[in-house]
């Protein structure tokens, strides 16, 4: 498995990473297995881990903990916080509040004492950044977390916690973590420009695009059992197999296919290699929820794309386009809330001509 440097870090990772979400309630619940899909990555020459508290409340990290006794010191070990653990409205965000418990409770459940890579799952308008970048650089200095990143954030946010970082003097995120694929490829215009101009690593999160560029779906065969698509098709739009984005997905799967074909690779290894090749990205993170699943990517960095594949890829989608806009997973908070869009007048004041 060949390596490479995480932004201006100094860290040493695969080009792959494990993510673990699928370990755990969400995804595989037979731990014995997703420790051993742990190992065999490990045993491939994978030594970059990524998970967050949020998967599957926490059981995600606790069976990472178990899967790393006695290789703890070999792995690059990455998790998140941000996302709510909680109807409670203080378990979530950037607050120093938050950061510090959401750290403790990550760093017993990892059984653990540092983590290499504490990243910001999303951006929280609610806290200034300041705080946010504070509280973490604490957790440096007090040898809890060696690096800082951040996930899914806008290119206008990194470069804002980078410029709060300079201007206070905090430790700075030292990569990104985009949502990143074939099908959804809006960080092209300014995430991926933005973390290269900042000297940031970029490991993208869902390169096969939930499942999608797995093959797994065709418009006239039956959806897997067991599979994302079948498991949540009827409860979240975004799986929905009858919305337009969805049917366009079917179509352009088919069309894929035959461009891998064309370059004697799998669709999984074509989608990994993609992400792979552009020159923001340090490593693409899978999340595999069974050995098959984990065993048919593993070799995909030993795939390099040819210029002409490339370019059949951008004919089919165009650079900086998204199939589905809802893949992007972020939505800045005045989009969501019609109330930061409009004015409020004070009525007593309406007739008076001010």
């Amino acid at each position: 498995m060949r390596a490479r440097i995480l932004g201006r870090s100094g860290i040493t990772v695969s080009e792959l990473c494990l993510g673990a979400m699928m370990f755990g309630a969400y995804g595989n619940v037979d731990h014995d297995e997703c420790i051993a899909m742990t190992h065999r990555a490990l045993d491939a020459g994978v030594n970059f881990i990524d998970t967050a508290d949020v998967y599957s409340r926490g059981e995600s990290e606790m069976i990472l903990g178990k899967a790393l006794k006695g290789r703890r010191d070999d792995v690059v070990l990455a998790t998140k916080f941000s996302n709510p653990m909680s109807d409670e409205p203080n378990q979530r965000g950037g607050s120093r509040r938050w950061i510090m418990r959401a750290c403790e409770a990550s760093l017993r459940r990892l059984d653990t004492d540092y983590i290499d890579l504490y990243q910001m799952h999303r951006p929280d308008f609610r806290a200034e950044i300041d705080e946010t970048l504070g509280a973490l650089s604490d957790l440096v200095h007090q040898g809890k977390v060696r690096a800082l990143g951040c996930s899914t954030f806008p290119a206008e946010a990194i470069v804002e916690a980078q410029w709060s970082a300079q201007r206070r003097g905090t430790e700075r995120f030292v990569c990104e973590q985009p949502p990143y694929s074939i099908f959804a490829r809006a960080v092209e215009n300014a995430v991926l420009p933005t973390c290269e101009r900042y000297g940031m690593g970029v490991i993208p999160w869902s390169p096969l695009n939930g499942g999608w560029l797995t093959g797994k779906y065709r418009r006239d065969a039956e959806i897997p059992a067991g599979s994302r698509l079948a498991r949540l098709a009827g409860s979240n739009p975004l799986y929905s197999t009858e919305s337009p984005e969805s049917r366009r997905k079917f179509d352009l799967v088919e069309q894929l296919t035959g461009v891998a074909d064309e370059a004697g690779v799998s669709l999984i290894h074509l989608a990994l290699a993609f992400v792979l090749a552009h020159p923001a990205v340090t490593s693409a993170i899978i999340g595999p929820r069974t050995m098959a699943q984990l065993e048919d990517q593993l070799d995909a960095p030993s795939v390099s794309l040819t210029d002409n594949i490339l370019d059949r890829i951008d004919s089919l989608l165009p650079p900086g386009t998204d199939v589905d806009p809802r893949d992007s997973y972020f939505q800045p908070p005045a989009i969501v809330h019609a109330t930061l869009r409009r004015r409020r007048f004070n009525r007593a004041v309406l007739g008076t001509g001010i």
